[in-house]
């Protein structure tokens, strides 16, 4: 499902996935919570809870993003729920969280103004992280491939010293 994602990153051999985990997270803000909690159960059990604030960072920033610009006002759609899913990848020397949401929109870095209090959300995923994009999303299992995109895929990148380093 995310394999266009591993075309926008170096190149790897999938056999190297040291280990994912993935969640559905409910249409609600309440969410973003769960989404650190899951993050930081799947950094621990992988050894990397060192890696825990910049990762849960970026992890609250792309599903806020997910929640705030994906859902409102979007027509209803088959296989909505659930509407967004955080996947955690883990490689040697790498770790990627993704979220995939219902929205065709690309999601754009802007610049907000001094005052605002919010619109700063992907400029801090691209200063915590290596790296970050994303790509649109295949259709979920059950529909046809040649069917229409689903929605998105916005991911980082997160690089991991080498052990003994």
């Amino acid at each position: 499902m995310l394999e266009p994602l591993r075309q926008g990153l170096p190149p790897t051999d999938p056999s190297g996935v040291a280990g994912s985990a993935s969640c559905a997270l409910p249409a609600r803000y309440e969410a973003v919570g769960g989404a650190r909690k899951f993050t930081r159960t799947t950094l621990e059990r992988w050894e990397l809870g060192d890696r825990f604030d910049d990762v849960a960072l970026v992890v609250s920033e792309l599903v806020t993003n997910a929640l705030r610009h994906a859902l409102p006002g979007d027509p209803p759609r088959e296989f909505q729920d659930p509407p967004v899913r955080l996947h955690l990848m883990r490689w040697t020397s790498r770790l990627v969280c993704a979220v995939r949401d219902p929205s065709r929109e690309s999601p754009v870095a802007g610049e907000a103004a001094d005052s605002a209090e919010s619109g700063r959300g992907l400029f801090l995923v691209e200063c915590v992280s290596d790296s970050w994009g994303w790509h649109p999303s295949p259709a979920p299992l059950g529909e046809l491939p040649s069917g229409p995109l689903y929605g998105k895929v916005v991911w980082a990148l997160f690089r991991l010293p080498e052990k003994g380093k």
